[in-house]
């Protein structure tokens, strides 16, 4: 079995689809979304269901990021959707049809999705890696990080595990659109919502995919990029 991890993909299901033809996992293999699905891109409706359908048939881990977050907070407090709507919550907005222009309904967006983004993991661990969307302390057991680490702290605060596993996440958009690496985690968040690369990496082989939303592809070895080991 596999064991893949797919970065911040932000509304960008043409990628999406191209990196998954690309890859071509089974449905024994292992696949670690690492959240922030919505905003930003063109099609927020479409990866929300296109990860709801996929999960229900394969071995897929779907973990929170920070734009699920402000979206749920947006759902239940007036006072959150215009900070919703800044971060990209209107191209969200935008991919339902039905939705209203005054953001005062809520009700295009089916119950399915609401259920989903409810649902989603804040952290999923293996025997060699932990996978999370943004960070996180590694003198810190899991279950008692801090929420503003895993969701919202950037790529630099992560810090070594006594154990030596290796984290992988997302969030921190890396400028080059490739993967960065250092001695103890992996960012794997490649700008896809903004004419950059959307990044599936195999956490094993150390071997990374990349589509974007042209339709495009590419692929390479992470010991064959500059690092910081």
């Amino acid at each position: 079995m596999k064991q893949y991890a797919i970065g911040d993909v932000h509304g960008c299901l043409n990628a999406l689809q191209t990196l998954m033809e690309l890859v071509g996992p089974s449905s024994d293999d292992l696949l670690v979304m690492l959240g922030d699905y919505v905003d930003r891109g063109p099609d927020s409706r479409g990866v929300l269901q296109w990860l709801i359908d996929r999960s229900s048939r394969a071995n897929m881990v779907c973990l929170r990021g920070n734009h699920e977050i402000m979206m749920l907070d947006a759902r239940r407090d007036l006072h959150y959707r215009r900070r919703w709507c800044q971060a990209g919550g209107g191209e969200t907005w935008d991919s339902y049809e039905d939705a209203t222009d005054d953001f005062e309904s809520f009700a295009a967006i089916p119950d399915q999705h609401w259920q989903f983004l409810e649902n989603l993991l804040p952290y999923y661990e293996t025997e060699t890696h932990v996978f999370i969307h943004a960070a996180a302390y590694g003198d810190v057991p899991m279950e008692e990080q801090p929420e503003y680490m895993l969701f919202w702290e950037r790529f630099g605060m992560i810090t070594p595990r006594e154990d030596g596993k290796t984290f992988v996440c997302g969030h921190t958009r890396q400028h080059s659109g490739l993967p960065k690496q250092v001695e103890h985690a992996i960012c794997i968040d490649t700008s896809a919502c903004r004419g950059g690369w959307l990044t599936c990496l195999d956490v094993q082989a150390g071997k990374y995919y990349q589509a974007n939303e042209d339709q495009e592809t590419r692929s390479g070895w992470m010991d064959e990029l500059e690092s910081d080991l």
